[in-house]
């Protein structure tokens, strides 16, 4: 039998690694999401890991996305914060939304969020951050760890990656990973939203995306805070990163209306 080698990161759900098959304890969400990756699977959509089933344990069985990470040390590697890496999440984030606008829950769905599913609605990663990303020969794999998938819209999906990726997060945590461009974060979130198209007649608005941005830090912040009043021990010590998305939120309200709208000219692929 081939050893089991812990994978990083998994705060909330610990995983392993035993040849090209990652080892996962199963949730409540656990078929759900396993109904969503089939669903990407069978619409060609790469860059997330496929369903092989369950191990004698009765853990779920995925297919590992072979790769760099970000890792558990800072700063994060170089390609985090490269052009090329936000290019491939906007590309990446509008085949996810694009190909799940059609997908159907089965009748006895959970979320890990307690969402509420209707038909317009997309299905998000909900945390397609550069922790949970895998970098493979100068280019984007895909994401891991879709415990959080779940019914979003567009907006609130995209702002999370605004937030890690460009990155649009406190400027605290910015510095810690390894950012200090920031005067090219304006340039940057254009890079992000011209890969997706959004704001080009087809999606979005681009003078309220800050808005939905700051929702979202806030929104993460708040669900921190209640499971960690709940006495989750993992959501306690979660707290300080719930403080630093509540100053995300506080930072991004105050940019100025310039920094969203798109360079002079439009588009630029």
């Amino acid at each position: 039998m081939e050893d089991e080698q812990r994978l990083p990161g998994g705060r909330t759900v610990g995983a392993v690694r035993r040849g090209g098959a990652v080892h996962r304890p199963v949730q409540p969400w656990t078929p759900t999401v396993h109904a969503v990756l089939r669903h990407l699977e069978a619409a060609g959509v790469e860059g997330a890991p496929r369903v092989i089933g369950v191990d004698d344990q009765g853990r779920e069985l995925l297919t590992y996305l072979d790769g760099e990470t970000a890792g558990e040390e800072l700063p994060w590697p170089a390609w985090v914060y490269s052009d090329a890496a936000l290019v491939a999440v906007g590309r990446w984030a509008r085949r996810l939304h694009d190909a799940t606008l059609d997908f159907v829950p089965p009748p006895d769905a959970r979320w890990l969020a307690g969402q509420t599913w209707r038909p317009g609605l997309i299905i998000g990663h909900h945390d397609a951050a550069p922790w949970n990303a895998v970098w493979r020969d100068g280019r984007l794999a895909g994401f891991f760890d879709w415990d959080t998938a779940g019914p979003s819209s567009r907006e609130f999906d995209l702002a999370f990656m605004a937030l890690t990726w460009v990155p649009l997060h406190a400027r605290s945590f910015a510095e810690r990973t390894g950012f200090t461009a920031f005067d090219e974060r304006s340039r940057r979130l254009r890079l992000l939203l011209d890969a997706y198209g959004y704001g080009y007649g087809y999606a979005g608005d681009r003078t309220a995306f800050g808005t939905v941005v700051a929702a979202r830090a806030r929104t993460n912040a708040e669900v921190i805070r209640r499971m960690a009043a709940d006495g989750d021990p993992v959501y306690t010590a979660l707290e300080p990163v719930a403080a630093e998305l509540e100053q995300a939120a506080r930072e991004v309200a105050l940019l100025p209306a310039s920094f969203w709208h798109p360079a002079a000219g439009g588009r630029s692929d």
